[in-house]
């Protein structure tokens, strides 16, 4: 066992970087007498590809950004219903960032036009229709203060900028370069708040729009982004696979808040607290471990569909060390389908298994037309795909 975990190690590099598939998580917010739990786990998108940026459109409804077709498009979410419903269609583009409109039944979302240009429109809620918001900026995430002034993370020359719209007299000023994409309204204030990437320690700042004054709240901890406030005025952080807190009037050093344990999410990012702090909104990876998972179970079933797509159309497999044997998942399908066919007494069970980054290692104990055989198998895992398994 030793042997392996040497030989296995030896190979991963954590180095490569690889963002997952995302998918939209909902918990309801319990306090108990040891802290906070987070119950009643809900998938709420269950989606191939991309889908994040959550926003509580009501108290029963939640707008997010979901992949379908090879495009973007806004979802509704209803939370008693379980009901998805797509609220606009843009065939040469996608809608991120959706957020309900104050005063308005219509929603807004920064859309990417396969072209590259990117605005900022509102969409009515009926016709899916959109209207261009504001048309001299490319709006990242935006934050509305009220139906007539938004605060946005804009693109700028270097990165992101804080802009203040005026949408009824078209004005755009800005007040900060270098900032992050969390912009939110600090409760029982008039005020909100925003990241700051200016200095080598990441700052939560607020902003009075009235008079555009900013000031500090705190340090984050460590360069982790996503914030939102709950209503008792304290602040939650996601960091990996935790979600801290922070409560300005009276702490000095984040608190953990709560740990996801869960082998189906992996790193934390966009969270959202709805307005009463009953219900949280996560969005998280699914990890290398999960996917990894359900390529065994499908291996076990002798199911070749479910089994195959959960490799990458290009996956490669090599023996030890780099010795490629074929590529692609149709050769991979051409390999196991009569395998998986002929093969009734197939069974695979993990002795060891690891996770190192992006990958994920296993002994195996493989049993096959009455035979039994060891092995080890090294997955790579990349937006939510297998491309490369290395066999020993």
């Amino acid at each position: 066992m030793k042997k392996f975990l040497s030989l296995a190690l030896t190979f991963v590099s954590i180095s490569i970087l690889a963002q997952s598939n995302t998918e939209v998580y909902l918990f309801n917010i319990e306090k108990t007498d040891k802290g906070y739990q987070l119950t009643n786990k809900k998938n709420l998108s269950q989606n191939k590809g991309y889908d994040s940026q959550p926003h509580f459109y009501d108290d029963n409804t939640i707008l997010f950004s979901s992949s379908r077709g090879g495009q973007t498009d806004i979802v509704m979410y209803d939370i008693k219903t379980g009901k998805k419903v797509f609220i606009n269609s843009t065939p040469k583009g996608g809608e991120y960032s959706p957020q309900r409109i104050p005063n308005s039944k219509n929603v807004s979302a920064v859309r990417l036009d396969d072209s590259g240009l990117q605005r900022f429109y509102e969409y009515d809620i009926e016709t899916g229709k959109p209207k261009e918001l504001i048309r001299s900026l490319k709006v990242a995430y935006p934050f509305w203060y009220n139906d007539k002034i938004v605060v946005s993370s804009v693109i700028g020359k270097g990165g992101l900028d804080l802009v203040i719209s005026d949408l009824k007299y078209k004005t755009n000023f800005t007040i900060q370069k270098n900032i992050g994409r969390s912009i939110h309204r600090i409760p029982n204030t008039s005020k909100v708040s925003y990241v700051s990437k200016k200095g080598e320690v990441w700052e939560i700042r607020s902003l009075d729009v009235a008079n555009m004054r900013t000031a500090k709240v705190t340090d984050l901890d460590g360069k982790y982004e996503d914030i939102c406030w709950l209503p008792d005025g304290s602040i939650l952080q996601a960091k990996k696979n935790q979600i801290l807190r922070f409560d300005p009037k009276k702490d000095k050093n984040w608190q953990v808040f709560y740990t996801i344990d869960d082998s189906e999410i992996q790193n934390i990012s966009r969270i959202l607290v709805n307005s009463d702090g009953s219900m949280i909104s996560i969005v998280g990876e699914e990890s290398p471990r999960f996917v990894v998972q359900k390529q065994l179970e499908a291996y076990n079933k002798r199911d070749i569909d479910a089994f195959v797509n959960v490799f990458d159309e290009n996956v490669k497999v090599y023996s030890y060390p780099n010795k490629l044997q074929y590529q692609g998942r149709k050769e991979m399908r051409k390999k196991y389908a009569a395998f998986f066919k002929n093969t009734k007494d197939l069974n695979c069970k993990i002795v060891k298994r690891i996770e190192n980054g992006n990958y994920v290692i296993d002994e195996e104990l493989v049993t096959a037309n009455g035979r039994k055989r060891d092995a080890v198998a090294i997955y790579e895992v990349r937006n939510g795909k297998i491309v490369a398994v290395t066999f020993l």
